[in-house]
């Protein structure tokens, strides 16, 4: 195709993904039961850890006026991007696909769908380990000082985990995209395997947020386990 043809199928896939995100949105946003089980869903790693007795409030406060608006925008703004992503995905491949050679597209597919299960899938780990280290910075100072976590910054906290857990998770597409472009092997990754896990404990010590040592311990065991699995895929299936 041409260069106008090129940009004209840019615009159409900008148009169709944006359009199917803006009326997601607007449809989650004026259903307010839509709203308040987005904001219940997300905020039950702390308010499990606040249901303790010692904690006089049982959900976050919120300290900024126009939070009570802003908070729910954003909310329903990310729930759409979420749930159009298929959309957005499919659009993208049917104007990526046609410049690819057919080898290149038979492998896109499922490194394009293990991506997106790897990453639901921290998410998801992250959502379920958060109420243990919530529940370490909730009581560290003891009675010293009174937990009342604000709502913007838990959201902010919680956003940060999940992408890093999710992120992070990909570890084994970047594993075998590189054995297959020949860059490592199965036989490399063994003999480097101690340096390779300290790097791997020493980062999720330096990314996830927060002071306890239950979230990056969380994190470092799966990476670790990725790893091992990604020398089996290499070696047994790959045979590199």
């Amino acid at each position: 195709m041409t260069i106008v043809q090129h940009l004209e199928e840019l615009r159409r896939v900008i148009t169709i993904s944006g359009g199917a995100w803006l009326g997601a949105w607007l449809v989650l946003f004026a259903i307010p039961p839509v709203r308040g089980w987005l904001l219940t869903l997300l905020l039950h790693p702390i308010t499990h850890v606040l249901s303790g007795k010692a904690f006089p409030f049982k959900a976050p406060i919120v300290t900024g006026v126009t939070e009570t608006l802003t908070i729910p925008l954003e909310l329903t703004a990310i729930a759409a991007c979420i749930l159009t992503l298929p959309v957005t995905l499919w659009q993208v491949w049917s104007f990526v696909a046609p410049g690819l050679r057919p080898v290149e597209r038979r492998f896109a597919g499922p490194f394009v769908a293990s991506a997106l299960v790897l990453f639901v899938l921290g998410g998801a780990f992250a959502y379920f380990v958060m109420p243990l280290g919530l529940g370490f910075l909730a009581t560290f100072l003891g009675g010293n000082a009174t937990f009342v976590p604000d709502l913007g910054s838990y959201l902010t906290f919680f956003a940060v985990l999940v992408l890093v857990f999710g992120i992070t998770f990909e570890l084994p597409i970047v594993i075998v995209m590189l054995g297959m472009l020949g860059i490592v092997s199965s036989r490399w990754l063994r003999n480097h395997r101690k340096v390779i896990i300290c790097a791997i404990v020493g980062t999720s010590l330096v990314i996830t947020p927060g002071a306890d040592p239950f979230t990056p311990t969380a994190l470092a065991i799966p990476l670790i386990i990725f790893f091992e699995l990604s020398i089996l895929v290499l070696d047994r299936v790959l045979h590199r």
